[in-house]
């Protein structure tokens, strides 16, 4: 009984039920909706958003977030096409050597944030411009296509009527779900977001953490990378391009805070899955694709506010107590 008193407080609940109240409006709206090929669709759409979501979900509960998600997408993509198509090495080589590279990109960003005490914001904007000028570097500006077959497959394979996109994506929420919440390394992100300075004195590694944080987010965003490049037979100068405001925002809507301490993959889900949804009903709708960016930054500015009020109204009754 206490369990369903607390539920209706739970923001992943309140987000299922919106999820819901959608899928029942558009499945009236649209008889296109509920059609297989518009729910791979939607899946397809957000298991990148997911992917992502996953490591900035952990970030963020730390108290960190990172801009550059989409460039270093786009950026290892490229770093994989421009080693297959121009030195012609082996397909595992070339995604292997890429992940590597966002990897160490993420370690680059942890660095300078942890020991140098750049402010995240300051140090994964100027990620955003540099990881796409870079990508923009090798590829010369222009697409990089003709990928070999094998690593089209990465994107392209079918198993059990799904593509392969989707099921690296659900591997990855199960995984990060159970670690985020049962093992006991990556639950001391939740004592760095909540307080920074308790979290040093009780003898967590802080730094360190931080550092592994965004090198599992860069990780994961070089991942999503190469899942879009081999999806689409194609490196894009222009992948990625606002993909960190898309998983932002649906980790936000998903309850994580950007003061930290706060989130869980589950709720970055349903908070991606939100995001789809809203966009993939405006298409349905024939709504302006332009009106697309305008909603997602409402919804953005939204959930930070509902972030804010929750705050204030949690710092009320604890003076009030």
């Amino acid at each position: 009984m206490e369990f369903i008193k607390r539920l209706p407080r739970q923001r992943e609940f309140m987000i299922f039920i919106i999820i819901v109240a959608i899928f029942v409006a558009m499945t009236f709206a649209s008889p296109v909706f509920l059609t297989r090929s518009n729910v791979i669709t939607v899946l397809l759409a957000m298991s990148v958003n997911i992917l992502i979501g996953v490591g900035m979900a952990n970030l963020m509960v730390s108290g960190g977030f990172d801009m550059s998600v989409g460039s270093v997408s786009a950026f290892s993509g490229a770093i994989a096409a421009f080693l297959m198509t121009i030195y012609h090495v082996p397909v595992v080589i070339a995604v292997l050597a890429a992940l590597i590279c966002g990897a160490m990109v993420g370690m680059f960003n942890g660095f300078i944030i942890a020991k140098v005490g750049i402010n995240p914001f300051v140090t994964t904007l100027a990620g955003l411009s540099l990881f796409r000028g870079l990508t923009l570097i090798i590829t010369q500006g222009r697409n990089i296509s003709s990928l070999p077959a094998g690593f089209n497959a990465i994107g392209q394979t079918v198993f059990l009527g799904v593509q392969t996109p989707i099921w690296i994506a659900l591997f990855f929420i199960v995984l990060g779900e159970l670690l985020l919440r049962k093992s006991r390394f990556f639950r001391q992100n939740y004592y760095i977001g909540g307080n920074e300075k308790a979290a040093r004195l009780s003898g967590i590694p802080v730094d360190r953490m931080k550092i592994i944080n965004y090198m599992i987010t860069g990780f994961l965003a070089a991942l999503g990378g190469i899942v879009v490049t081999a999806r689409l037979a194609t490196a894009s100068t222009t992948a990625g391009t606002g993909l960190e405001l898309q998983v932002i925002t649906a980790v936000i809507i998903g309850g994580a805070s950007l003061q930290g301490g706060e989130g869980t993959v589950l709720g970055a889900v349903f908070g991606a899955l939100l995001m789809v949804l809203i966009n993939n009903a405006m298409n349905l709708l024939n709504v302006d694709v332009y009106w697309q960016t305008f909603v997602t930054g409402a919804v953005l500015l939204i959930a930070v506010l509902i972030d804010r009020m929750g705050k204030l109204r949690r710092e009320r009754i604890v003076k009030a107590a």
